[in-house]
């Protein structure tokens, strides 16, 4: 089992950047695939990105390929997703996301996700 605590929101100017962590406990970490999605209120729940166990393969959505990066620090059980070129259409909550034994593509279904954080308001502004 594992525990998930988002930090790094805010409100930003839009073309700014930002970067959210996700602070896991536990000591297998590193056996989660790890990814974040966000939400805004009467919608639901959109994958953003995901990252596999060691790192190596990562995986976007759509609207934010080539503005955000996810990465994973296993020796601090840390994932970041770092956002740059920040538009009004991404302001929403972030959360984090954890799952084992699934691979990075299956990531972007909500139901095959057992562990979330608590989430993290990011508000761009225009």
């Amino acid at each position: 089992q594992v525990q998930l605590v988002e930090s790094g929101g805010g409100l930003v100017q839009a073309g700014g950047s930002l970067r959210l962590s996700c602070a896991a406990s536990g000591r297998t970490f590193s056996s989660y695939v790890m990814g974040w999605f966000r939400q805004v209120p009467g919608k639901e729940r959109e994958f953003v990105a995901a990252v596999s166990t060691s790192g190596l393969i990562t995986n976007y959505a759509g609207t934010v390929k080539g503005r955000f990066t996810i990465s994973r620090d296993n020796a601090k059980n840390t994932v970041y997703l770092q956002m740059n070129s920040l538009k009004p259409e991404d302001t929403a909550v972030y959360y984090c996301a954890g799952q084992r034994g699934i691979t990075v593509a299956s990531m972007t279904r909500t139901n095959e996700i057992d562990y979330w954080g608590q989430g993290t308001q990011v508000t761009v502004a225009s």
